[in-house]
Order: C-alpha cells, then sequence, then structure tokens
C-alpha cells in the first residue's frame, strides 16, 4: 500500500514517514502544495490513499483533496489541528473520508487509515455484487427492486438513487452537501435541502422497524448520514 504523506512540518513528516514504513506502508512525502500537485497528476494512479495536512505554506489540504477527487475516488484523510477542526465539515463535503486531529496516537492514525481502507474495499466489492443486503434490507441493482424481510418495497426512483448512494458507501458518513450533489435532478425532480429531509424520511418510514429510532440510514449529529459500521 503506498500512501502520499503531505504535511509541511519536516519533523512531524519524518517521524509518520518512518513509523508508516515500519507498519508495512510505502510512502511519498511532500512538504508544500506545489510539489503535492505534481506528484497527484503524475503518480496518483499508483496511490492508495492520501494523508493531507489542512494548513500548509503555499495552500490547503482542502485544494489536494478537491485535485485527487477531481481525478480518482482515491482516500483522503486530513491531518488538523484543534483549531481546525469546525472546518472539517467543508473537507467532507469535498470527499474527504475522515480526519484525524494533531497531537495524535500513531496507532489511532493507522486504525484510521486500516478502517477507510477497509471501507474502500467493501464498496468495491458491493458494487460488483448483483444483490446488495443491509441488515434485513436486500437490493437487487439488476431489477431495480428494493426488498425488505424478503417482500417487496415500492419506492420512488429518487428513493432508489438516494438508497444505492447509501448502499456503495457502507460504513462512511456523508453529508447533505455529498449527497443532494448525488442525486440532483434525478427523473428530472428538483432536491434541495428540505426535499432530502422528505426523501431520507419516506426511506426510513419504508424500511425501518422504528422511524423514529433509525438503525439502518443513521443520523451522525453535525455531519450527516451513515448506513453500516
Amino acid at each position: 500500500m503506498k500512501i502520499l504523506l503531505v504535511e509541511d512540518d519536516k519533523t512531524i513528516a519524518s517521524g509518520l514517514e518512518y513509523s508508516l514504513q515500519q507498519d508495512g506502508f510505502e510512502t511519498i512525502i511532500c512538504f508544500n502544495a506545489e510539489s503535492a500537485k505534481k506528484v497527484i497528476s503524475e503518480q496518483l494512479g499508483v496511490i492508495d490513499l492520501c494523508l493531507f495536512d489542512l494548513s500548509l505554506p503555499d495552500g490547503s489540504g482542502y485544494d489536494l483533496c478537491r485535485l485527487v477527487k477531481q481525478q480518482s475516488d482515491k482516500p483522503v484523510i486530513f491531518l488538523t489541528a484543534l483549531d481546525d477542526e469546525v472546518n472539517v465539515v467543508m473537507g467532507l463535503d469535498m470527499g474527504a473520508d475522515d480526519y484525524i486531529t494533531k497531537p495524535f496516537r500513531i496507532r489511532e492514525l493507522f486504525s484510521r487509515i486500516k478502517s477507510v481502507l477497509r471501507r474502500y474495499h467493501k464498496q468495491s466489492h458491493t458494487q460488483t455484487k448483483t444483490m446488495i443486503e443491509i441488515e434485513n434490507i436486500r437490493i437487487n441493482p439488476l431489477e431495480g427492486k428494493v426488498y425488505k424481510n424478503g417482500e417487496e418495497v415500492l419506492v420512488t426512483a429518487l428513493e432508489y438513487r438516494l438508497l444505492l448512494i447509501f448502499a456503495n458507501h457502507i460504513g462512511q458518513v456523508l453529508t447533505r452537501n455529498q449527497l443532494l450533489e448525488r442525486i440532483w435532478d434525478v427523473a428530472g425532480d428538483f432536491v434541495n435541502d428540505n426535499t432530502l429531509t422528505v426523501y431520507i424520511k419516506r426511506l426510513r418510514e419504508k424500511l425501518e422497524e422504528n422511524p423514529q429510532q433509525p438503525t439502518i440510514i443513521k443520523t451522525v449529529r453535525g455531519m450527516g448520514y451513515k448506513v453500516g459500521d
């Protein structure tokens, strides 16, 4: 596994490089946004995960995350100072997968990295399966049908699209903006923030045993929604 690490503090970068290599990862290190952009443009295909410091001397981790996500769906984790934490949601809206605040323990970082990589592996596997299963819910993408406890559940085109988005991002927190971008104008329907709330409510009413205490489409307070662990 090859990791692109972008960190302007050379002491932190060297320590992380040593620890990552000890744990079996290959590393590419950049100390500024300019050199990172060059690596992204030339070597993104061989990179498995990106670790971006949010604050860089000539740019930000946001810019690098946006560049990565424009080219490929590679996982991105932000390294952020405590003061930056309130701005992390903006990074998640760009498609970042996780963040960890400094100072952090190296084992916690490794746990986050491995969790994100497992999630991407699961998503890749899920997308190739004929039938997608989430607890007692089954989705048949070939037929465009949804089943609960073996009984077909009638859903609208937009509800189905929303459910598929969740199914293809098992275990990942999706912000409202990410969901809106993915279901925008499906079947000619205008989708705004209020409409999204209504569709999530309808899906829960159709899929959850207790819509007031959802266990399938879970709310992550202050961030968005998540399906699966």
